[in-house]
């Protein structure tokens, strides 16, 4: 038999593509496994493999996209409706239309699939992962980006998978794995002659990638390099509909106050209190010398985020860090370059007024313009704000710029006790492994935490606790090859796809319906 036929009715195909993006979704927390991505997308290419209609091909991507970020981001609509003020069936609608977005990625994947497979026949499949990658880069960019919950990222906990990001990062953990789907679905519906050979090597890679991981693993010398340093971590705890109120400003404050005597009690010499922490503008506010005198009483240096107004030239707003040294001066203020779509600026503002009280509630926060670093003594930290740290190249920057240990400070106490805490903190990790670099992680009601350079959790706190984790990390200055060359493989598969779309656009176009 030269090979086995899949051609289906529209319901098996639709179901199939739908399985695909149940099991995508399912490759992430918290109710996910990271085994089902090696396979999520081989029922989708087995049913493109014989699909002859661009049309029927979109649509099929697009039930996988839908029930991929459908089965992911669920927690949107309830931060909406929850702190956005608006009617659940408008943030339903809302995080609809963010769903129905996402699923352009998939859907215009699966149209390249089928060009390649129109032209190249079975071999077609096997272009699967760089088209793949190629649409999440999309979603990296195009918009502003949001690229939650990348393919590579199911990996973060398998570690000896997860180090080859060190190499290429995320994405090149997303190659790996769409190979592997894509030389399942050749073996299931190409000609015999190409099913021992594709599983063959796929089998070697997944072998050099495992070889090559444990063997990092095991040399572990990040974790005994540079210069030690004692870090403290504070989660504050503070519900969301109280981090405002002015009535309680005191008790937020003598809170954080009394966690961090606490920590540097423990020999902290470094102390990160998440974004948004202090219940008013640091600069403008009385209370802000409690926190200098912090610094003066205990001798240890101070990242927290709050926010910092510009009225030169223009009036501008920024979800900033703030960097205090031993003698409580302000050393650093890195203002967040990535905003929170719906959390800190409406896209297309002017076309959402149905939705006036979530456009009035999100904060005009301006964005920042440069990856600036923080001294912390002689060395260089960086201090990423919420979801840029789902940013692999902004990472690298505070990298190249000097950062030998990466802070994140985040607020997921919108997030409530939903997947999304779990999947910001499993994204974080990644970044460690990519660059080389303890992580640590001060999030206000979690998951706050500490990572090592090759992705091993050190300590982490649980949801909704007041607590203070107080851990020894290294600073460090080597870099990756990731470091190195970022993400220009991923680039080069980018060119490739275009080569391959041109090259698979000459003659043998057929029209029809499979």
């Amino acid at each position: 038999m030269a090979h086995l036929s899949w051609s289906v009715s529209s319901g098996r195909a639709f179901a199939a593509a739908g399985l695909s993006g149940a099991l995508l979704a399912l490759s992430f927390p918290t109710f996910g496994h990271p085994a089902s991505a090696w396979v999520a997308c081989t029922p989708l290419l087995i049913i493109l493999h014989d699909v002859r209609s661009l049309r029927r091909a979109f649509w099929l991507g697009l039930t996988t996209g839908a029930v991929y970020f459908a089965g992911t981001l669920p927690w949107l609509t309830q931060v909406m409706v929850g702190f956005g003020g608006i009617p659940r069936p408008v943030g339903v609608l809302l995080n609809g239309m963010l769903v129905a977005y996402l699923a352009l990625f998939p859907a215009a994947f699966a149209v390249m699939v089928v060009v390649l497979c129109r032209r190249f026949g079975s071999l077609g499949l096997l272009g699967a992962a760089p088209l793949w990658l190629t649409t999440e880069l999309g979603r990296l960019w195009i918009l502003g980006g949001f690229p939650w919950e990348l393919v590579g990222y199911s990996q973060t906990e398998v570690l000896p998978v997860a180090q080859l990001s060190s190499l290429f990062g995320v994405h090149g953990i997303t190659l790996l794995v769409l190979f592997v789907n894509s030389a399942l679905a050749l073996a299931l519906v190409g000609p015999s002659r190409y099913r021992r050979r594709v599983l063959a090597t796929a089998g070697a890679l997944l072998l050099v990638v495992l070889g090559f991981g444990v063997a990092r693993l095991a040399d572990n010398r990040l974790v005994h390099g540079g210069e030690p340093l004692r870090v403290g971590l504070v989660q504050g705890n503070i519900p969301q509909d109280q981090k405002w109120d002015g009535d309680r400003e005191t008790q937020i404050l003598t809170r954080y106050l009394e966690l961090s005597r606490r920590s540097a009690a423990d020999g902290a010499q470094l102390v990160v209190w998440p974004e948004s922490s202090t219940p008013f503008s640091f600069e403008a506010h009385p209370a802000s010398e409690e926190i200098r005198q912090l610094a003066r009483d205990t001798g240890v240096h101070l990242v927290f985020g709050s926010t910092q107004m510009r009225l030169e030239p223009d009036i501008q707003l920024f979800n900033a860090a703030f960097a205090l040294d031993p003698d409580g001066a302000t050393t650093a203020v890195y203002h967040k370059m990535h905003l929170v779509p719906f959390g800190e600026y409406v896209p297309f503002r002017s076309l959402l007024s149905f939705v006036g009280p979530l456009v009035e509630a999100v904060g005009p926060f301006s964005p920042g313009l440069r990856a600036s670093t923080i001294p912390v003594g002689s060395h260089l930290v960086s201090a990423a704000i919420c979801y840029e740290v789902i940013y692999p190249g902004l990472i690298r920057e505070f990298v190249r710029n000097g950062s030998e240990l990466l802070t994140a400070i985040t607020n997921d106490a919108w997030y409530e006790r939903s997947a999304a805490p779990y999947q910001h903190f499993q994204q974080a990790a990644m970044r460690a492994i990519e660059q080389g670099r303890y992580l640590v992680r001060a999030a206000n009601t979690g998951i706050t935490g500490v990572v090592d350079p090759y992705g091993r959790v050190v300590a982490r706190t649980e949801l909704f606790e007041t607590t203070v984790i107080t851990e020894d990390v290294r600073l460090l200055t080597e870099l990756t090859f990731y470091g190195r060359v970022g993400d220009l493989p991923a680039y080069l598969c980018l060119l490739l796809t275009v080569v391959a779309m041109v090259l698979a656009r000459r003659p043998r176009f057929t029209r029809g319906v499979s």
